[in-house]
Order: C-alpha cells, then sequence, then structure tokens
C-alpha cells in the first residue's frame, strides 16, 4: 500500500511539473514576430491569417504582414507588443532577439513595451530612418506621413549622419530636418485605445498566469507565458512589478500574491492589505470581481470608475504603491 501511495505521489509530480513546462513552453521565444491576435482581414505573406485557439503564426525575415479592414497584434521581445492599425503593413528585417527589425511600409503601428530585457533590442524603420527603443513606454509611427511619436519612453532616431533622442511627449518628422517637437501625449486616437483594451486583457491573465505560477513552483526568468485559461500569451516579470504605459500592471508570480492576500484588521477596526473585494482595484488598474478561493480566472475587464485622472506610468520594478492610469474606453470605437 505504501508502495502505490508514493508511486502515485511520483506520478502526481511529474504531471504536476510538466503542466507547468506546457504552460512555459514558450515562454522564452527565441524570435520576435508572433502574430498573437488578429481582428478582421489580415495577411501574412500574401495569405489570410486565420484565428485559432493556441495556434500562432510567426512573421519570418522579410515576410510581411499587412492588414487591411482589421487589426493585428504582434509579439516581439519579451515584454514588447506590436500594434497595427488597418490598412497597415510591416515587414520583417531581423527577428533575432538581439536585434529585431521591423519596417513600417505602410500604415500606422504603435509599440508597448513593458518591459526591455537585458541585450535585447527593437528597432523601427520607416522613411529610411531608424527608432531605436531605449526605454520602456508607448511609440508610434506613422508610415505615410514619416511621423514617429514617443507617448511614453525614450527612442534615438538615426537618419544619415543626423541623430535625435526623442523623450515622452516630442515628435519627430522622418525624411526631413531632425528636430523634435512636443505634442499632446494625453489623447489617442481608435489606434491607442484599441492598444489600451488589448493591453488591460493581456495584464489580466498576467495576473491569474502569475498565481498558477507561484502555486506550482514559480518562474525562472522573465518572458511570456501561455495562459490557457485565457487564450493568449501574457507577460511574466521575474521579480517585482511592472506597469505598461497605459496603467497596467505585471506581477511576478513572487509578488502577485500581495493581491489575494485577505485584507487585514487593525487596531481601529478598518481593514488594510489585500485586494479587497468587487470594485476598482487601484493596484491593479481594472475592476475586479469579488475574490474567490481559485482566483485563476477573471471577467471581463470593465472600465475605470469616470473621472479617473491619468497619471504616468511607473518604471520597471517600481514601488507597488504607483497609482495607474484609468482604463477606460477601448475596442475599435473611434
Amino acid at each position: 500500500m505504501k508502495t502505490t501511495v508514493r508511486r502515485l505521489a511520483v506520478v502526481l509530480a511529474v504531471l504536476s511539473l510538466a503542466l507547468v513546462q506546457s504552460m512555459a513552453q514558450t515562454a522564452i521565444s527565441a524570435r520576435s514576430g508572433m502574430v498573437h491576435y488578429v481582428e478582421g482581414r489580415v495577411m501574412l505573406a500574401a495569405q489570410p491569417v486565420e484565428s485559432k485557439f493556441g495556434q500562432f503564426p510567426e512573421v519570418k525575415e522579410n515576410q510581411v504582414l499587412a492588414t487591411e479592414a482589421g487589426r493585428a497584434e504582434v509579439l516581439l521581445s519579451p515584454g514588447v507588443f506590436l500594434r497595427m492599425d488597418e490598412n497597415s503593413s510591416i515587414r520583417m528585417i531581423t527577428n533575432r532577439l538581439i536585434d529585431t527589425r521591423v519596417e513600417v511600409e505602410r500604415g500606422t503601428v504603435m509599440v508597448e513595451s513593458v518591459e526591455l530585457l537585458k541585450d535585447n533590442n527593437v528597432t523601427l524603420v520607416a522613411k529610411g530612418a531608424a527608432v531605436s527603443l531605449r526605454k520602456n513606454g508607448l511609440y508610434r509611427i506613422d508610415a505615410a506621413n514619416g511621423v514617429v511619436r514617443v507617448f511614453e519612453g525614450e527612442a534615438v532616431v538615426e537618419q544619415g549622419s543626423d541623430r535625435l533622442t526623442l523623450k515622452s511627449g516630442r515628435e519627430a518628422t522622418l525624411g526631413a530636418v531632425l528636430m523634435a517637437q512636443k505634442f499632446n501625449n494625453k489623447v489617442g486616437d481608435s489606434l491607442y485605445r484599441w492598444g489600451r483594451r488589448r493591453a488591460e486583457y493581456i495584464a489580466m491573465a498576467n495576473l491569474s498566469g502569475s498565481r498558477t505560477l507561484h502555486d506550482r513552483g514559480g518562474w525562472m526568468t522573465s518572458g511570456w507565458m501561455w495562459n490557457p485559461y485565457f487564450g493568449m500569451f501574457t507577460y511574466v516579470p521575474y521579480r517585482g512589478v511592472l506597469y505598461s504605459p497605459y496603467g497596467y500592471t505585471y506581477w511576478s508570480p513572487r509578488t502577485v500574491m500581495r493581491v489575494f492576500e485577505q485584507p487585514r484588521q487593525d487596531r481601529g477596526g478598518m481593514y488594510a492589505g489585500g485586494g479587497g473585494g468587487s470594485g476598482y482595484n487601484s493596484a491593479l488598474g481594472y475592476n475586479t470581481a469579488p475574490r474567490s478561493s481559485g482566483a485563476y480566472s477573471s471577467p471581463a475587464p470593465m472600465a475605470a470608475p469616470a473621472g479617473q485622472a491619468p497619471a504616468a506610468a511607473a518604471s520597471p520594478r517600481a514601488a507597488e504603491s504607483a497609482t495607474p492610469r484609468d482604463s477606460g474606453g477601448g475596442g475599435r470605437g473611434r
């Protein structure tokens, strides 16, 4: 009997390890260019991209990904998302993590960087200029007019012998004399709002994914993680807490239990700590459902309370007390 129990314990341990490995099997991608999500008509190498659960085509070197009446989200190096507007196309120049280079041939793209891992480089090419991301942030390139904008973060623009550093709230026109100018980085269009909606979903998938990894032994390094409950990939940092440029939170398995801890009652009868019950959660940046014992899945995101003021996103591994931006609006509304 004891032998049978021991064998069963070994089998369960092996199955548990296999499950963790299967969830993280593509967490550390060797290449950039996974087509993570599409809406409407999207073409890869002149062939339609079909949405299938758990199947994600890759944009290989020199291949072109184009949207028609649709949008697309592409995973670049771990922690970096590229989102394409309608009637846009990109060409993958190189898909190596140490040197990811994407040419914006037409239309508009936005790039959200939650974390730039050491030795991973991301460069966008347009109008003969190269735009290299230097910090976590939110970036936009409009190929038609050659305008590059830094909503948040820092980028270096190189055009011939000219070199310009763009910081938050600055833009420049490619193909002309490089000059930094101010723009209103508090205002966004339909692509900006769609990107924010996508960022919210992915951050919610991070919450349940990090909780699962915590319960099953942790996480060895920062990277992409497949979350089968949401049917999507999310980003999981190795340690600390990260904030997207939209203000959403990415928890590591080491820190995620702060959300699920039961609130503590102090001597005055007030509660502190933990995620609380339902309602807007300032630590997460979006509304939450009442806590459950499993807490491995989350509901569809809801808008933040009206009038929630935007706030600057925190730097990587910033203090948990930083206030995220509001999560109102989103989708393909214009």
